[in-house]
């Protein structure tokens, strides 16, 4: 069972792990053992609160397919333990992520000792420059 909240956890059966080879280097070893892990978890079809499920698909995130089913491959570790560990981490991530409410930006003025600062700065550039150009007798 993945636990998100205190309320809120996906049973495991939900969850489907697959072991598969992992890419890349690692010798012999790579070739023998299945350490990689491939996680799939179907959003539509989950018993999370549908308030969840309706965040995580307005995702716009490459993980997420359209059939709204969620693909996960670890193979970052080199045991097949640590890597299941690390897709239902990086899956209880994505989960809370979405959850997260940005805080609405709120459109600021410059106050009006800055617009003075600035225009004092524009005053004070032009004057150098002027004084760069060529002299009339």
């Amino acid at each position: 069972m993945l636990k998100l909240t205190n309320h809120v956890s996906i049973p495991d059966d939900e969850i489907e792990l697959n072991a598969i080879r992992a890419q890349g280097a690692g010798g012999q070893n790579v070739n023998k053992v299945s350490s990689a892990v491939h996680l799939r978890f179907d959003i539509r079809a989950s018993s999370l609160p549908q308030g969840y499920k309706e965040r995580l698909l307005e995702l716009k995130d490459s993980r997420i397919t359209k059939e709204g089913v969620v693909v996960l491959k670890a193979q970052q570790h080199r045991t097949q333990e640590r890597n299941r560990e690390d897709a239902l981490n990086r899956l209880r991530d994505l989960i809370l992520g979405a959850m997260v409410v940005q805080k609405s930006r709120r459109p600021t003025k410059p106050t009006k000792g800055s617009k003075v600062r600035r225009l004092d700065s524009k005053t004070r550039q032009g004057k150098t420059k002027a004084l760069r150009g060529k002299i009339d007798h």
